[in-house]
């Protein structure tokens, strides 16, 4: 029979219900995977841009690359909001080959460029690509700072906490100033009062407000939110967006008033949220996204890296200024730092 494969709009897939499976809800799922997710992201935060599934099948064996095409070739789809994009497939065995047929099916595109990806997905799609006759390379771009619990409860991951942060929150808690609440519902006034604080805080402007509160009512009515409050006095202070899925808790977003730095209610929403989590939703991993900030290290116990993918075909003419500047990079970094992985970093074409 062979892999078919075929490029289908979001909006298509949707009908399908194996692609409904593959990209949906799960006890192994992760939110940035999910069709729902990559639809109401395409609509806020991408316009008028074609967002495709790349899509290879087999009989029941099935695998998905989401992506969307630039001026640049295949792009991730994706966005600041995304903490990874990747590949996936129903079948592990399968993967292989079906990853080919997904690479082969973008060589009219002549040039892809997929961030960031975890290590295992982007080790893979790398070997296809380059098996499927593209030239490039996956090199680290970020850091991904995760808490794996394995079983601990939060008494004894918050034992193992620097000291100074414990007592922090010893302290503050102590004075009783700040309240705190973790909400699973979705309200219209906390949603407020989270827009406010982040104004206020030391946050870069939000991206797009609309896709988030899109995203933060669907977790709602999955059951998948856990919206984090402090108060003083009756007043928000500090506002904490994240979800729980596939045994996972992904912290999307946290911000706090300036004002009231002094007590900080950041610090102490964060802790209760890691109770809750880790208590009540009994997750065994927390995930921090993307991004090498200091103060995560205080909570978060293991860094691992995502990845970039930049790959062209050899005869996709316009891409050969930048195919060039690739291979001479590539091969200086090699020659000056060999990769632990040379799976990841070859600019070599296969096949």
């Amino acid at each position: 029979m062979g892999v078919t494969v075929y490029h289908a709009d979001l909006r298509e897939a949707q009908a399908d219900p194996a692609l409904a499976a593959l990209l949906g809800r799960s006890p192994a799922s992760a939110p940035f995977d999910r069709l729902d997710w990559l639809v109401i992201l395409a609509e806020h935060c991408l316009p008028g841009t074609a967002c495709k599934l790349a899509i290879a099948r087999d009989g029941d064996a099935l695998a998905v690359l989401p992506f969307r095409t630039s001026p640049g070739g295949a792009a991730p789809l994706g966005t600041w909001y995304s903490f990874f994009v990747r590949p996936l497939t129903n079948d592990a065995a399968r993967a292989p080959e079906l990853f080919e047929a997904l690479a082969r099916s973008l060589a009219p595109i002549g040039a892809a460029q997929l961030a960031p990806m975890p290590e295992a997905e982007a080790t893979a799609l790398a070997r296809a690509f380059r098996t499927a006759g593209w030239i490039g390379v996956a090199e680290a771009c970020d850091t991904n700072h995760i808490l794996e619990l394995k079983g601990r409860s939060f008494a004894a991951y918050w034992a193992a906490r620097p000291g100074q942060l414990r007592e922090t929150v010893r302290r503050k808690t102590a004075r009783g100033k700040v309240s705190l609440r973790i909400e699973t519902v979705f309200s219209a006034a906390d949603w407020a009062a989270y827009e406010a604080i982040y104004a206020k805080s030391w946050k870069p402007e939000e991206g797009n407000p609309a896709f988030l509160r899109a995203f933060a009512q669907a977790e709602s009515a999955a059951g998948a939110l856990r919206m984090g409050i402090a108060e003083i006095d009756g007043e928000a202070v500090a506002a904490q967006f994240w979800t729980v899925e596939g045994g996972t808790a992904w912290i999307h977003k946290l911000a706090h008033d300036e004002a009231h730095r002094a007590h900080s209610p950041g610090t102490l929403l964060t802790a209760a949220l890691f109770r809750h989590v880790i208590d009540e939703d009994h997750v065994h991993t927390v995930d921090f996204g993307t991004g090498n900030d200091p103060y995560k290290r205080d909570w978060m116990e293991a860094q691992r890296p995502r990845f970039a993918l930049r790959f062209y075909r050899p005869a996709a003419v316009g891409h050969w200024p930048a195919l060039a500047r690739l291979v001479a990079s590539a091969v200086k970094r090699r020659m000056l730092r060999p990769s632990p992985n040379p799976a990841l970093v070859s600019p070599q074409a296969a096949g």
